[in-house]
């Protein structure tokens, strides 16, 4: 790791490094100021004057582990740490339309002693633990569409008990069981769609407060809660499925028994 040291002095003679926003505001750094950089804490130390101060890109393989980075220019850093003519590993840009896949197997033929990877190998090995945490998400998200389920319909066998005297007086005067099953099919779409209105506001609430909090934390403009269109309409059309289903299953219990049945038992 490079230790940073801050000094009084300045000098225009001196090479110039570019430093990022939060570092300098951590260490109330401002453009012209003098610091020393050394690879090691007994290392020989060589002063850099602040050139530039930038905003890095938000990188979710980066932003949670909270370190400083600072760039030079390729002679100074290959100075700083006695290694001239090696790099730890560098980025090969294409051209739009190029067959990356060519690109690499061409590299990696040409000479021994490095390695050549496309961008979208390497974004899947550092996303590694997004994709765990993706999966986490989904088994809740799926514990919590059964539990759901089983509170909707505990909901219309409670609604379904409550209404035996009028679906007796219903069935009594005529009305059919396929007008009675619609009504209450009709009923658990209307308290899905309100429970998912409901579930899309606190998502969105927890959505905003889960950015909010995080990127003050690491100090970052990443996203850390994403509520897309595609997930909502997702929850909407499970939750309206639900409660058909439910709806169907509750309003059963009225069709199936005898008027008088229902009379009695009301």
């Amino acid at each position: 790791m490079l230790t940073l040291l801050l000094l009084a002095l300045q000098s225009p003679a001196l090479p110039g490094v570019a430093i990022e926003r939060r570092m300098a505001e951590r260490y109330a750094l401002e453009l012209g100021d003098t610091v020393t950089v050394t690879p090691a804490p007994n290392d020989a130390r060589r002063s850099f004057v602040v050139r530039a101060i930038y905003q890095p890109k938000a990188d979710p393989a980066t932003a949670l582990r909270g370190d400083f980075r600072i760039r030079l220019h390729l002679p100074d850093l290959a100075d700083l740490l006695g290694r001239p003519d090696r790099v730890d590993r560098f980025a090969v840009h294409t051209v739009p339309g190029a067959a990356t896949d060519s690109a690499v197997n061409r590299l990696n033929q040409l000479a021994f002693g490095y390695r050549a990877y496309p961008s979208d190998e390497i974004a899947r090995e550092s996303s590694r633990t997004f994709a765990v945490v993706s999966r986490f998400h989904r088994a809740i998200g799926l514990i919590a569409i059964v539990a759901s389920a089983i509170f909707l319909l505990c909901i219309m066998l409670l609604k379904v008990e409550e209404r035996r005297l009028d679906a007796a007086v219903m069935r009594m005067i005529g009305i059919g069981g396929r007008t009675i099953v619609s009504a209450v099919v009709l009923e658990a779409c209307l308290v899905a769609i309100v429970g998912s209105l409901f579930g899309v506001g606190l998502a969105r609430l927890a959505d905003a407060i889960t950015n909010w909090v995080y990127q003050r934390r690491f100090d970052t403009t990443l996203t850390f809660a994403w509520l897309t269109p595609g997930i909502v309409a997702t929850g909407v059309g499970i939750s309206l499925g639900l409660g058909i289903v439910v709806g169907f299953l509750a309003a059963l219990r009225l069709v199936r028994g005898r008027p008088l049945a229902l009379w009695r038992r009301a």
